[in-house]
């Protein structure tokens, strides 16, 4: 689709029909990408002609429109199993999006394999989905929930932080989805393999940004959702190796997911079957295909160039505002930035900049251990996508400069 380097943002942002608008009788400038990205022409497209030419449940019938949308919902999960490198597409599960299914592997495998005093380890940074989910199992198994700290640059302090024997699950985030630090995966997953813990990883916030390989990581569980990566929502993804997929009980129950009933006993279906009970959002799977093909035609290596110029430039504007206190600085990093400022409450920074047509988000950004840890109440986030400008960060830090200024008199 794009044939030249670099980018060209201009092209780039023609695919995304929402962005050509304003608020309140300015251009928007929408900067909360970490909450949800927009849609291309082709993903809408997508999801419309289903809608218009092919609407009919899948696995159910018989007849030409039940078969194309089968197909068309099969194809898709075939298309992120090479998204992610997925050993097999039976790997591939679908759920409503990267809440459901860390509640699926905690309610599932979790109530398998982690007993009285066993341990579950999460951070101190993670999302809220991939906390409440281990704190609840953890109080019914009578287990123990360990937390790995932070330091002051919002990275993971694994100095005096070791797995143990007992520890049966880790689950943490690839990216913090305030803090915008990437997470050493890799070493994480090898330490707790050791141990014989399973590992669960939260790519909601990695997957647009970086290429995965689940093979190469070794991951037993990675989730992510894929109204984060171009697609529309209702649409998640559960990458479960096969064993564990196939040990697992269902996590909901209903039609799809069986191969036979009677009365008195059920045969469930094999994996990935089992755990997708109930006519699933038919539309948002079946566009996501269209998403996956839109980030790999901009290509992940010109994408995090692109969104790492973006960072760099607007963390060189922030630096030269006093007022500005930033919130995670850590080294490795995708285009998330946090901060508060120091003479304004920052939901009023918010208002301010909404006023002024540039979207962001304000409060805790569903992490709230992670504003304890900093003695914070929330932030100021801003996030960057693939059709994100410099002439936009220009704009936001010129109202930021404004706000700053009303903040001072």
């Amino acid at each position: 689709m794009f044939s030249t380097r670099p980018l060209d943002i201009g092209q780039i942002r023609a695919f995304f029909p929402i962005l050509n608008q304003q608020v309140y009788n300015t251009p928007l400038v929408y900067l909360d990408n970490a909450a949800t990205v927009h849609k291309p022409f082709s993903v809408i497209d997508r999801a419309t002609h289903f809608y218009q030419q092919d609407n009919a449940n899948i696995h159910r019938g018989m007849y030409a429109l039940a078969t194309r949308s089968t197909t068309a919902l099969e194809q898709t999960r075939l298309a992120v199993q090479k998204f992610i490198h997925a050993p097999e597409v039976e790997n591939i599960v679908f759920t409503s999006g990267t809440t459901e299914g860390l509640n699926l592997i905690a309610a599932t495998y979790g109530a398998m394999v982690v007993g009285v005093g066993d341990e579950v380890v999460v951070s101190e940074m993670e999302h809220h989905a991939n906390l409440i989910p281990w704190q609840r199992l953890c109080k019914q198994q009578k287990a123990i929930l360990r937390v790995i700290p932070i330091d002051e640059q919002g990275q993971l302090d694994l100095t005096h932080f070791s797995f143990t024997n007992r520890t049966k699950i880790v689950a943490l985030s690839y990216v913090s989805n305030t803090l915008g630090t990437i997470n050493p995966i890799q070493t994480i997953i090898e330490q707790a393999h050791e141990k014989g813990a399973i590992v669960v990883i939260d790519g909601a916030q990695a997957v647009a940004h970086m290429p995965i390989n689940v093979t190469d990581l070794d991951c037993d569980f990675f989730v992510f959702s894929a109204h984060k990566m171009y697609g529309l929502t209702g649409c998640g993804i559960l990458y479960g190796k096969k064993k564990w997929l196939e040990a697992m009980p269902p996590y909901q129950t209903g039609g799809g997911m069986v191969k036979q009933v009677t009365l008195t006993e059920t045969i469930y279906h094999d994996p990935p079957y089992k755990f997708e009970a109930g006519t699933p959002p038919l539309a948002s799977i079946i566009s996501f295909s269209e998403a996956l093909k839109f980030i790999l035609s901009v290509g992940h290596s010109r994408l995090a160039v692109h969104e790492e110029s973006l960072l760099v430039y607007a963390l060189a504007g922030l630096s030269r505002m006093p007022e500005v206190k930033l919130v995670g600085t850590a080294a490795h990093k995708v285009g998330i930035i946090a901060f508060n400022l120091t003479n304004m409450h920052h939901l009023d920074v918010g208002l301010f900049l909404d006023a002024k047509g540039i979207a962001v988000r304000t409060g805790h950004c569903c992490t709230q251990p992670l504003m304890e840890r900093f003695g914070i109440e929330g932030v100021v986030r801003i996030s960057f996508a693939v059709y994100n400008t410099i002439e936009e960060i220009d704009l936001f830090l010129e109202a930021l400069q404004q706000v700053i200024y009303k903040g001072n008199r």
